[in-house]
Parts: structure tokens; sequence; C-alpha cells
């Protein structure tokens, strides 16, 4: 073996170690302050195990209150963002018109735009014009301005892959739009379509900027995390923190496991 390539290895090797100390090291960290019995978030010195932090947690009403809106806030935003990606996906694939690359800019643009102007602006729009108070109704219009261009995104990928072949078969033989588009196109464009409702159900979920603006006295469950850290850094962040993680590694898991069996059906 050459010494360049064992040189490349040992780099490469190195590289991925400090990568993934850098990225897990902290995750470790915060999961194991969980567990301490010390009021105040660290390893060291350990003062004992304890679960304590998790019943805190779980007695916290105001976190189950941010739970809920979280969960109507991201519901709602996939309802709406998912048919408006759809219905923009469409249009840019299928049609060719002058105002194309304007419409499709002006689609995008929510995505560079800073949440906190889309949460302000989201705000006064409802207040100043339909007298509609800030709450999970704005919070919802506010995400769903930028969320609905990360749903278009993903399903014109999939959008610019199909045979329209397909479609003039089907006109050929007698079938309607409606019936082409519910037999052919939207089978098609399913796996997109739940790619797009996942993200738009986690980026809804954990956004913080738009939603802390637009929102008003209402909070959801990263509002909550935020004004419980401005505060006091309590163990109990640390424990919901642990929770997530575990929840993000049993979904990775658990996905792996269903996309490798049916690999193997293949």
């Amino acid at each position: 073996m050459k010494l360049s390539n064992v040189v490349l290895k040992v780099v490469t090797g190195g590289y991925l170690v400090l990568f993934f100390v850098y990225l897990f090291l902290p995750l470790i960290f915060m999961s194991v302050v969980a567990f301490n019995t010390s009021d105040i978030p660290q390893v060291t010195p350990w003062e004992g195990f304890t679960f304590r932090w998790f019943g805190e947690l779980f007695g916290d009403s105001q976190m189950w209150d941010g739970v809920i809106n979280s969960f109507i806030v991201a519901f709602f935003v996939v309802i709406i963002s998912v048919p408006i990606g759809l219905g923009a996906s469409l249009l840019l694939t299928r049609l060719q018109f002058k105002a194309r690359e304007g419409f499709y800019a002006i689609l995008v643009s929510p995505l560079l735009m800073p949440g906190i102007i889309l949460g302000i602006s989201t705000f006064l729009f409802w207040d100043q014009t339909f007298q509609i108070s800030g709450g999970l109704w704005t919070a919802i219009m506010g995400q769903s301005t930028f969320i609905s261009g990360y749903c278009m995104l993903l399903i014109m990928a999939r959008a610019q892959r199909f045979d329209k072949t397909q479609e003039d078969a089907a006109f050929d033989l007698g079938a309607t739009h409606r019936q082409v588009f519910w037999k052919i196109t939207l089978p098609f464009l399913k796996p997109a379509l739940f790619s797009a409702a996942g993200l738009a159900f986690m980026q809804s979920f954990e956004n913080y900027n738009t939603t802390l603006f637009a929102i008003g006295f209402e909070q959801t469950l990263p509002i909550y995390i935020g004004t419980k850290l401005r505060s006091f850094i309590s163990p109990a962040m640390n424990a919901l923190a642990c929770i997530f993680i575990g929840l993000t590694l049993t979904g990775a898991t658990v996905y792996e496991i269903v996309r490798r069996r049916e690999r193997g059906k293949k």
C-alpha cells in the first residue's frame, strides 16, 4: 500500500472522528446533565443519578400547552402549505409563460426573508386589516408563507421527472382531466407529497423567530423553551432535550429498518 494512501486514510479517519465528536459531544453532555441531581446543569461534580427532572418536566402545564399548540400549528401549516406547494409546482412545471421566472422568484422569496420580518408583517397585516389579534391563526399564516416554498421545491423536483406521455395516453383512451390527475399524476407525486408534509411539520414544530412575533400572547414549545432559558437554565430543559434526542434516534432507526426491508423485497 502506498504511503499516500495510508496518509489519506489517517487524515480522513481523523477528520471523521473530530467531526462526530464536534457534532455529538454537546448532545451527550446535555443528555448526561438530565440525570444529575444537581440543581445547576452540570456534569461535574456528579451528585447522583435521578429521574427528578423528567418528573418536573412532565408536571409543567405550560410545557404541555406549548406542545399542544405546536402540534395544532404544525398540523394546519401542513394542510395549507402542501396544497399550495403542489399547485405552484404543477404550474411551474406544466405551463410556459413569460412571467414564469418572476412567479418562481415571488414564491421562493419568503425563504430568503428573515423570520422576524415575516412574523411582524403577518401580525400587523391580520391585526390592522381584519382586526385579528396575534394567536395560533397568525402563527399558522406566518409560517405557511415560507414553508409552502419548501414544499414547492420538493414537489417540483419530483414533478420534473414525470413522463407526460402517460397522461397523453390516458387522454387518448378517454380519461378526463380529473381522472388523469387522481389516477396518474398524484400517485407519481405521492412520495414527494409525504416528504413535503414531513418537512413542513418539522419546520413548523421547531420554528421560533417567525412564531415569536406572530403568535401574540400564545406560546409554542420552542417559545416556551426560549422563555425558560432566558429566566433560568433548569435541568428540566436538558430532560426535554434528552427526550427529543431519543425520539429522533428512534425515528431514524425505524426508518432505516423499514427502508432496508423494502429494498430487500425488491
